[in-house]
């Protein structure tokens, strides 16, 4: 009997080695503990919206802030005439704002059996969904903008092809509206431009292009400038496939340029994480984060959306 399993375990190891038998249920799997998390979009609006937090203070859902119109100009006075005085008028700008949040549920049994800190990878990734939802909410704000400029004397989306592209003509243009508009500047200086890194390839060529390494980076995701506007890039603008014309529809990349004062954030509750407790025992756990905000365009004139091949 022994020399018949020694025979038989000698032609299993032969086979082994000249058949090649597969035995998967033998190899372990070996995991790093290293994590990776997958790329995240670069997130850029927030650091340009007029930030409100009365709303911490005072109960409600809408916080109102007053805007004051413009003056009459001054005259030439004559002696003895009293000066004519004018009423001040004023608008209110509104920002409702919304509950927001998301949440994940882990089993015990994965946080015990997991070679890896689930729970701090989840609260990670809580954040980076936070970050992302209110930076799309304050990017589809300024996007709702009414103002805007197509290239080639284009009047409609459905009109673009493939040859209207994004170049120093268009962002003359938008200066042109915003500089028009009476718009004020950043910094007394320039007006910011986000643009997706399709606009981003195609301006880098352009000769009037200044590169940021010359005259030094000011906000987070710039590149450069042309002129008077600076430019942010992110993956976050919108691409419409197939909405442009021709016989071949071009696919359409919407930029977005504003100066100060065109959009806001109000925060009643800053974002929180929160622990949902325990479930069934103790075999369920949750996490979520939660915030109430909101966003809205404060100024419509000084915004100005783009759309190019």
């Amino acid at each position: 009997m022994a020399n018949q399993f020694a025979s038989t375990n000698r032609a299993a190891s032969n086979q082994a080695v000249t058949g090649a038998v597969a035995l998967p249920q033998t190899i372990l799997d070996v995991y790093s503990k290293d994590i990776l998390f997958h790329a995240q979009p670069v997130l850029r609006f927030e650091q340009f919206a007029v930030k409100k937090t009365d709303l911490q203070a005072q109960p409600g859902l809408t916080i109102k802030m007053t805007v004051y119109n413009n003056l009459e100009l001054g005259k030439k006075l004559e002696e003895a005439v009293p000066i004519e005085t004018q009423a001040l008028s004023a608008s209110q700008r509104e920002i409702t704002v919304y509950e927001y949040g998301n949440a994940v549920s882990v089993t015990e049994l994965l946080l015990q059996a997991s070679f890896d800190d689930t729970m701090a990878n989840a609260a990670k990734l809580l954040g980076m969904d936070y970050a992302k939802t209110m930076d799309n909410e304050l990017k589809t704000t300024v996007l709702s903008g009414t103002q805007v400029v197509y290239p080639n004397g284009r009047t409609a989306r459905n009109t673009i092809e493939g040859e209207d592209i994004f170049n120093s003509d268009v962002i003359k243009d938008v200066i042109e509206v915003l500089a028009t508009n009476n718009v004020g500047k950043y910094q007394n200086d320039h007006y910011v431009m986000f643009i997706h890194p399709h606009h981003a390839r195609g301006i880098r060529n352009d000769v009037e292009f200044q590169n940021v390494t010359t005259y030094g980076k000011q906000y987070a995701g710039e590149i450069g400038r042309i002129h008077d506007v600076v430019f942010i890039e992110t993956t976050q603008m919108p691409i419409l496939e197939g909405a442009g014309g021709g016989t071949t529809p071009a696919d359409v990349y919407q930029a977005v340029a504003f100066g100060e004062n065109a959009y806001g954030l109000a925060t009643a509750l800053p974002v929180e994480m929160r622990d949902g407790g325990i479930e069934d025992f103790g075999r369920i756990h949750k996490l979520a984060w939660y915030s109430i905000f909101g966003t809205a365009i404060l100024e419509d004139n000084n915004i100005v959306r783009v759309e190019t091949a």
